[in-house]
């Protein structure tokens, strides 16, 4: 009322509520933030996911005791291993055969040849670049653990190895191989064998060694 100076208890009431009432625009501003919340933590956490089951294979075997890093082969590596692989026969595997280039090259000599990957991704981009290369036939890609797989079978063994692992190798191969069989190791030599032949310089360097000469030699303890 103008003239008394008191205010009516309805109009108390009714300012009180319009003070706790918000803006429709403020909710939905409120709103939108809200579902951009949820989509901008749904597509971290896809691409995390996502990021994972790529990546897992991968890291997985850096993981072991004992890894196979994947590092592809030069052109000059390959060229070295064929060479090395000149009048030899029978089948051919790679030890940690990556993205396949040298169980493409060998087959693409003639051999029967083989690839043991322990990453699934490898595997298969493997098989699709054989089939592209046309060589799908000859060149067969295997998800396996090395330390699972007897090497028997093999008369050529290649293997781009760690010097970490190459001395449980050096026993695994010796215990295994037929004596007719060459063993082909690329980037780092074996650390008890001598080899038979060497091609190549620095990180191209390639060694081969026969069965036949480190069984001739004195057995180690």
């Amino acid at each position: 009322y103008r003239g008394g100076g008191s205010i009516p208890l309805e109009t108390l009431t009714e300012e009180s509520q319009s003070r706790h009432v918000l803006p429709a625009s403020f909710e939905a501003k409120s709103l939108q933030k809200s579902n951009w919340g949820f989509f901008l933590t749904g597509l971290v956490g896809g691409t995390l996911v996502a990021v994972y089951a790529v990546a897992t294979p991968f890291i997985t075997p850096a993981l072991r005791k004992v890894c196979l890093p994947f590092v592809p082969a030069t052109t000059k590596q390959i060229e070295n291993v064929v060479k090395m692989l000149q009048c030899r026969r029978g089948s051919l595997v790679d030890i940690g055969s990556g993205d396949g280039r040298i169980v493409i090259a060998a087959a693409k000599e003639g051999f029967t040849a083989v690839g043991y990957e322990l990453n699934p991704w490898l595997v298969w981009y493997s098989r699709y670049r054989a089939w592209r290369e046309g060589v799908h036939g000859s060149a067969k890609f295997y998800i396996s653990d090395l330390w699972k797989v007897t090497f028997s079978q093999y008369s050529n063994v290649v293997i781009f190895g760690v010097p970490q692992m190459m001395l449980q190798l050096e026993k695994k191969l010796e215990l295994e191989l037929a004596d007719d069989a060459r063993v082909i190791a690329c980037r780092f030599p074996f650390p008890h064998w001598t080899p038979d032949h060497v091609t190549g310089e620095g990180i191209d360097t390639v060694w081969a060694y026969d069965a036949s000469t480190f069984r001739g030699r004195e057995k180690r303890p």
